[in-house]
């Protein structure tokens, strides 16, 4: 019975303290343990994420269809002989022979823009063909047509110091053509007086083709001269072998004040 007691006396006493400080020590150390691991997973994620998108990306191609080739026709039934060329007539280039007549930008359609060759015109007929040209005549040109062409030749005008023999000058009416003057005011308020002789070119009809001022004592007076020329109208032309002709002739304007 001693002995019993005795061992009762011996065994170390284990209570409520002793179990708080037991659970409060694991629990810290679960604590960090399960902070450790949920860094090291938050990391890891982390990392993952960044290297997926540092990869590139891969555009995604449409998906392929696949066909199958089946049920072909034979080889010599596939498809029929073409049709034979059929043989078209010469009709000649679409080009009209004669002479060019000027016309606004605004008319000029698209088959008109480029020019005839020479060697197109001489094929080509006054109507025109429908521009299939194989080198040959256009189809309605007339070969056996008859008559006289009258070809009217461009008169050459003379030069303006050309001497040319006449039997009778250009004739002016110098007196009529003083009235028709008109003096310049400006000149009249600065006091100019002066000449201005004018080169005309009379034509055969009388009329006055071509002018230019051949000597003048002041610029002032210049328009009004030569507007006095064109009111003039109608001159007498030069007369060479019984015919009138075209002539130059220099024509003097006074300009005094009164």
């Amino acid at each position: 019975m001693t002995e019993i007691v005795q061992n009762i006396i011996d065994i170390p006493r284990y209570g409520a303290r002793e179990l708080k400080g037991f659970i409060n020590k694991f629990t810290y150390k679960g604590f960090i343990i399960t902070a450790a691991i949920f860094l090291g997973l938050f990391f890891l994620y982390f990392g993952y994420t960044k290297y997926e998108n540092a990869k590139p990306k891969l555009k995604k191609l449409p998906p392929i269809a696949k066909i199958d080739i089946v049920d072909l026709p034979p080889q010599d039934e596939a498809l029929d002989a073409p049709p034979p060329v059929e043989q078209v007539l010469n009709n000649g280039p679409a080009a009209r022979a004669g002479i060019p007549v000027p016309v606004p930008d605004a008319q000029i359609t698209p088959d008109m823009q480029e020019f005839a060759t020479i060697d197109i015109m001489n094929r080509a007929s006054a109507e025109g063909g429908t521009g299939l040209d194989l080198g040959g005549f256009a189809s309605n040109i007339n070969f056996e047509g008859s008559g006289n062409v009258d070809v009217k030749q461009k008169e050459k005008e003379p030069e303006p110091d050309e001497f040319i023999p006449v039997e009778k000058e250009p004739g002016v009416d110098y007196s009529r053509l003083q009235q028709l003057v008109v003096y310049p005011d400006l000149a009249k308020r600065a006091g100019i007086e002066g000449r201005v002789t004018i080169r005309v070119l009379i034509g055969k009809d009388g009329n006055v083709r071509k002018m230019f001022i051949e000597d003048s004592d002041n610029s002032l007076l210049n328009e009004s001269a030569e507007n006095a020329i064109r009111q003039y109208g109608r001159f007498t032309p030069a007369i060479q072998n019984q015919e009138p002709i075209t002539c130059w002739i220099s024509i003097p304007i006074q300009f005094r004040l009164r």
